[in-house]
């Protein structure tokens, strides 16, 4: 089977085109030995069927960075390469053109967002550029489909370039020379698209409008993953499989480990799904009721923003502040994920390219960001209190992640590298598009963090059984009750959380605690300890290692925090 690339600048349109040429039948995979990811599938080529790969964006093949060095390694086993061009660039997106017709594989050109061009005034004279590039040039516009069929057609005869530019000098001299030729541009006013794409990078408009569209999106995920809970998974956990765990828990003795293992506790002799916490009842639940409509919900408003244009603006308006932290702009992903269920959001910390900024993002997700979950229990117990207090809590957090990334920034070893990318214009998403990016994702949920989750609840099950929490709980007492100034009836609640938060803020909301003891108990139980699910998932992420340093320093946070909170309030 022959073996073809998909290569590209990012932001180019790569994984619409893929879309196109493959369908819904596809494996996203790393790379062996990293964590970059990569896209293969299927697609007809005349009468066979060839394996397509969308490698990861680049903007040339230096390899100065992971996913150039990919891309390398890619190309020694490719049979021909499919390199996609944006169109509105065509200066910027050629000098990876010539770099990849230095090599020896087969290469055509699909000359993207061809339409996008047209609008803006660009007429590229296609001829021209075929015999400058030596290859073929495809004009394509992948949202729509067109141009589809002939960049197939024509790949049937691709063939090897005649390039040989060796210097990085020469290429650019290169591009300009050619540019020259096949391009010119015609004077027309900005759209309202446009202009609203330079308003939202300009710090002035930017932040209000990013305030904005963070505010209307995690409304929307909170409405929709809300709804979907509500209306969907928790009656159909009550109507369809409730019935048979109750059969199940029947047919076995309700003191038996295996009673345990799957069913877990009766709660006034009922199945809770909440509590009873067995892998068949709070392990499926939690995994597909509870988290998985807020993924869902968070991964569909994400693709939007991402195909539409917005994310790559708010991750350029961000970038001097997470520098600070060690990181760079797009770490912003990692962080809006964590809102909705911070599962997601450690597993998007792989958008990263150094284990360092991995390790400091994971752990500012698992710390400083409340699940979606969590912060509608925080409403729900500190509200009525008043609004301050929930405010309190966040302005906390911010504070926490804030600080903790300037000290690990600090101490830990290394340099966050400088944000290169390129703005792509505002554009309305496919929906045939958003809807393969969203299956993709789903299926990634499922496949890669739904079995660590029920492996976690497996073993906390387990060491719930043997009464290894209350002895802990016995020996945080002293500490819970001295540092914190929070009764002894708290502690249970706060090991708990290691278990599922928001029970554990529910727990706290039956002790009539005042005020002062909810802020403290709330956000040192936020800190604290992730819960069991992104526990897992931080341990597959991260290794032992990071894992251990990861925990070290929420729960050295957490005291110091708990403790500073129980003086000043």
């Amino acid at each position: 089977m022959k073996r073809i690339l998909l290569i590209g600048n990012p932001n180019v349109g790569k994984s619409v085109v893929f879309s196109r040429l493959t369908g819904v039948h596809v494996i996203a995979s790393n790379y062996p030995g990293t964590t970059v990811g990569f896209t293969q599938g299927e697609m007809l080529l005349g009468k066979d069927t060839a394996l397509l790969i969308d490698v990861p964006g680049v903007y040339g093949l230096e390899a100065s960075c992971k996913a150039e060095e990919i891309a390398l390694s890619m190309l020694e086993q490719a049979d021909a390469v499919i390199n996609v061009v944006d169109a509105t660039n065509l200066e910027r997106n050629l000098h990876l053109t010539l770099h990849l017709a230095e090599k020896d594989t087969p290469l055509i050109v699909a000359l993207n967002m061809w339409d996008d061009a047209q609008h803006k005034g660009i007429t590229i004279d296609v001829p021209k550029l075929e015999e400058a590039l030596g290859v073929p040039v495809v004009p394509t516009v992948a949202v729509t489909g067109q141009g589809m069929r002939d960049l197939v057609i024509r790949l049937l005869d691709v063939r090897k370039p005649g390039a040989r530019l060796r210097s990085e000098e020469d290429r650019w001299t290169e591009v300009g020379r050619i540019v020259s030729i096949v391009q010119t541009l015609q004077h027309r006013h900005h759209t309202f698209l446009e202009l609203a794409g330079e308003l939202s990078v300009v710090p002035s408009t930017g932040v209000p409008v990013a305030v904005l569209v963070l505010f209307v999106s995690f409304a929307a995920i909170r409405l929709v993953g809300e709804g979907l809970i509500r209306l969907v998974f928790e009656p159909a956990f009550q109507s369809l499989w409730k019935p048979v765990l109750v059969w199940l828990s029947g047919a076995m003795d309700p003191k038996a480990l295996v009673h345990a293992v799957l069913i877990g506790n009766l709660i006034d002799g009922q199945i809770d799904f909440v509590q009873s916490f067995g892998l068949l009842s709070t392990g499926l639940f939690v995994a597909i009721a509870m988290v998985f409509p807020y993924v869902l919900a968070f991964y569909l408003v994400l693709g939007f923003l991402e195909d539409f244009g917005y994310l790559p603006r708010l991750a350029v308006l961000l970038d001097t502040l997470m520098h600070r932290m060690g990181l760079h702009g797009w770490a912003v992903i990692p962080m809006l994920l964590g809102f909705g269920c911070n599962v997601p959001g450690v597993m998007a910390t792989r958008v990263l390219e150094s284990p360092r900024e991995r390790l400091i993002a994971s752990t500012l997700v698992s710390i400083a960001v409340p699940c979606a979950s969590l912060q509608a229990m925080v409403w729900g117990i500190l509200g009525h209190h008043g609004a301050r207090y929930v405010v309190g809590v966040y302005l906390i957090l911010f504070l926490v992640w804030v600080l903790i990334g300037r000290l690990l920034n600090a101490l830990l070893k290394g340099d966050s590298p400088e944000l290169l990318l390129e703005i792509p214009p505002y554009r309305l998403p496919s929906p045939r598009a958003l809807m393969h990016k969203l299956w993709m994702r789903i299926l990634a949920y499922f496949k890669e963090a739904v079995p660590f989750v029920m492996l976690g609840v497996l073993v906390v099950n387990i060491l719930a059984y043997m009464k290894a929490f209350t002895a802990v709980a016995d020996l945080a007492a002293p500490l819970i009750t001295r540092v914190f100034g929070l009764p002894k009836d708290a502690v249970l609640a706060l090991v708990v959380g290691f278990l599922r938060k928001d029970v554990a803020v529910g727990m706290l909301g039956t002790l009539n605690l005042t005020p002062k003891q909810l802020v403290v108990s709330v956000t040192v139980l936020a800190m604290s300890f992730p819960c069991i699910a992104t526990f897992v998932v931080l341990a597959r992420e991260l290794g032992v290692t990071g894992l251990m340093k990861s925990v070290s320093i929420m729960i050295v946070s957490s005291l110091a925090v708990g403790a500073l909170l129980s003086i000043l309030l």
